[in-house]
């Protein structure tokens, strides 16, 4: 939020105290203590009426400094919701006339003593730091705040905090990190995450499950401000060579992603949400995407699986849905996984709402009455989930539920929270507002685990730090158009550049009905992300309702997207291992590309193939290559890189290109996403110079190495797999296939 009135002045009903002199200091192995006036120390008299700030500077990973701002201890419930990793590394202390330095591993951060200037350094290169008057605690009129500042320098860009739909490059934006049920139209978002990520090679992460405010060369437009409500302000400053380590880094604090079970790669497809249907109808769909040889992996039952004005109640409509044990047996006999929607809300008209108002299982008012609203479901209340024996009755009403064939949940909800109430374990409700979603999401997650192993997965919409643990997560409710889908994109990339590391959305849109044009296009989109689903409000999204090319387009990308699982779920290990999504942005892999740093309509999906929707009516693909040579996924045409391009696609391509010197497997099954990767994959090497790949196989198994490498002018391709492998060189000399 903003404290001034341009760049001298302070708003009515606040007072800004910028720190400005270190009178003391207190060093520790592992921590060192600061305390700071918020004005020059010239007498004894100058000690009086003026406070302190105690600056706490400690590592809790190598080449990350953790900073805490605390101006009164005692004030407030001072610790965050959030899950945080520490090794608590001991640091070197250096000082002299002028300086504290504070040294962990390649990264240091020097203290001026005599005014509040603070500069971070790796490789002793400056990375960032907080100037004048940056650092502060605020008084107001009916809230205190504390407040940093970072710097912005020439050229340097602001990417993250999590899901927004807003331009990818937050300079010159407002955000406030508060989960808001707004679709993607607006600047509010289901998954806010205070952790933003520099070009100049940098990361901060603010340790506040409460809201977070950030003004991002906005109110100063060489900064980054950061405030919080209250005494307290803590934030991890990560510094990494690029942007794949600050990110890794990141998730060392706050937990990497699960790994997808193989299944979930493939194509899903809902009921949508308003629509009617019952057994027939989902029987029609599996059926009819069978006639037409579309690869299917999952189908999902949305909200109406349940009866009206009921949910939560766990149970099949009757009605519409007789035998649903059977019709699940049924369904999976034919290699299906199945999904249902749920939320964390429970109806009053819902028979479990009285079990769970009686035993004390809901969100309470300040009163001790039951919290309860009409908006979404008729007298709903919300489960609390600070309360063990809630969460055990929740989690086991949906151990039911796998008992009788269900595989996966979609966790719908979890953002409207409201803060006018009463926890349980009387945790603070402005702090519980956002943390919530991840109390619901792990409650779900933990259940699948112990019933599923590694084939546990959510299909989650809201998120806060650490929900990553919990794959996957989409977008949300978008319009069926191509602005929406543009919108889509840049919040999936702010997504994962948030450490998020799998990213979906709805195929051709939530709201409304798209054209086919639309439809054509978005789903080339989806079967390029890492999870697919065709999903809707007020229609079927079965590809036959839009045209009979529809149906021709879903079949070709599903059937691309079976031969690319071998290189998904390997980059999907990969991503479990170390945190790098396994869908990113262009900036994010050619940070040293200045063309790249705004590029906010094109991905890379994996580390090597380039993926560049076509968001326009008129079939037009406008994109950028970096440098280098690039091959074309579906035509293998070569293009040189380190230019634009502009060119016609017809339903069947779109700009996907290859880059060089990749090694990439590629599956001979394209009718399902779970097979053998031995015996059933080949290896493209794309303009290969000195290249290898390992691959893994569907239970993280070691299947073999496979390098290419030019010796005496000639490409030596070498492998240790216990059988012949087939390989197909891409080159200037054309396509060459060869067994090795």
């Amino acid at each position: 939020m903003k404290f001034t009135d341009g760049y001298w002045l302070v708003k009515d009903g606040y007072q800004i105290n910028s720190l400005i002199e270190i009178v003391d200091k207190k060093i520790e192995s592992e921590k060192i203590t600061l305390f700071v006036a918020p004005k020059k120390i010239t007498h004894r008299g100058d000690t009086l009426d003026g406070g302190l700030v105690t600056v706490e500077i400690s590592a809790p990973h190598k080449d990350t400094f953790k900073v805490t701002l605390e101006h009164f201890k005692g004030m407030y419930d001072n610790i965050s919701k959030f899950e945080v990793n520490e090794e608590n590394i001991n640091i070197d202390y250096e000082e002299n006339d002028n300086e504290i330095i504070i040294i962990n591993g390649k990264a240091k951060v020097i203290f001026s003593k005599t005014e509040w200037l603070v500069k971070y350094f790796l490789d002793d290169i400056y990375i960032t730091g907080n100037s004048w008057r940056s650092t502060a605690y605020i008084k107001g009129t009916s809230q205190n705040y504390m407040r940093e500042q970072f710097d912005i320098s020439t050229n340097e860009h602001i990417y993250g905090l999590g899901e927004r739909f807003t331009p990818f490059v937050k300079n010159g934006q407002t955000v406030d990190i508060w989960n808001e049920d707004g679709g993607t139209a607006t600047e509010q978002a289901y998954k806010n995450i205070p952790f933003y990520i520099s070009n100049k090679n940098y990361g901060l992460f603010v340790n506040h499950s409460e809201k977070v405010s950030y003004e991002i060369a906005s109110e100063v437009v060489s900064r980054v401000s950061i405030s919080v409500p209250n005494e307290k302000l803590e934030y991890y400053v990560i510094l990494g060579k690029n942007m794949p380590e600050i990110v890794s880094k990141y998730c060392n604090l706050t937990g990497k992603p699960a790994l997808p079970p193989l299944w979930s790669f493939g194509l899903w497809l809902s009921t949508s949400f308003t629509t009617n249907y019952d057994e027939n109808t989902v029987n029609h769909f599996i059926d009819k995407m069978e006639e037409y040889k579309i690869p299917l992996s999952v189908f999902h039952y949305d909200c109406f699986w349940m009866k009206e004005f009921e949910w939560m109640n766990f149970s099949f409509d009757n009605r519409v849905f007789p035998n649903p044990k059977e019709m699940l047996e049924k369904l999976k006999n034919k290699g299906l996984k199945i999904c249902c929607w749920i939320n964390p809300y429970i109806a009053q008209k819902s028979p479990l709402f009285k079990i769970a108002m009686d035993n004390g299982f809901l969100i309470k008012r300040l009163d001790g009455n039951v919290w309860q609203w009409d908006k979404w479901q008729a007298g709903m209340g919300i489960v609390d989930f600070t309360n063990p024996s809630a969460k055990k009755w929740y989690q086991d009403k949906l151990r039911e539920m796998l008992e009788i064939g269900i595989d996966s949940f979609k966790t719908d909800f979890g953002e409207r929270i409201p803060v006018d109430v009463k926890y349980f374990d009387n945790s603070d409700p402005m702090k519980m507002h956002n943390y919530y979603t991840q109390l619901y999401n792990e409650a779900v997650f933990e259940v699948l685990q112990e019933k599923k192993g590694k084939d546990a997965l959510v299909f989650a919409r809201s998120a806060t730090v650490g929900g990553q643990k919990f794959p996957v997560h989409w977008g949300g409710d978008c319009s069926s158009n191509y602005p929406s889908m543009a919108e889509s994109l840049r919040g999936g990339l702010s997504l994962t550049m948030s450490g998020f590391g799998f990213w979906s959305h709805d195929i051709s849109g939530f709201e409304n009905t798209a054209t086919p044009d639309v439809y054509k296009r978005w789903s080339q989109f989806g079967l390029l992300s890492t999870h697919s689903r065709l999903h809707g409000n007020t229609s079927y999204r079965v590809p036959w309702s839009f045209d009979e090319e529809a149906v021709e387009v879903v079949r070709f990308f599903s059937e691309l997207k079976c031969t690319l699982i071998p290189y998904l779920f390997n980059n999907a290990i990969n991503t479990s291992k170390t945190g790098i999504p396994s869908m990113s942005s262009m900036v994010f892999n050619f940070q040293d590309d200045l063309n790249c740093h705004y590029l906010e309509l094109q991905y890379m999906l994996g580390g090597s193939i380039l993926v560049a929707p076509i968001f326009n009516e008129n079939s037009v693909g406008e994109y950028y290559l970096p440098k280098g040579k690039w091959t074309h996924l579906i035509t293998n045409e070569s293009k040189e890189g380190g230019a634009w391009y502009k060119e016609k696609y017809d339903y069947f391509s779109l700009p996907v290109f290859v880059k060089e010197n990749t090694i990439m497997p590629i599956g001979k099954i394209n009718n399902k996403t779970v097979y053998n990767f031995e015996n059933n994959i080949e290896f493209n090497f794309y303009f290969v110079n000195n290249a290898n790949y390992t691959l893994y196989g569907e239970n993280e198994q070691l299947l073999g190495e496979i390098e290419g490498k030019f010796e005496n002018n000639e490409l030596v391709i070498k492998h240790n797999f216990h059988y012949q492998i087939k390989v197909k060189i891409i080159n200037e000399n054309g396509i060459t296939e060869k067994l090795v």
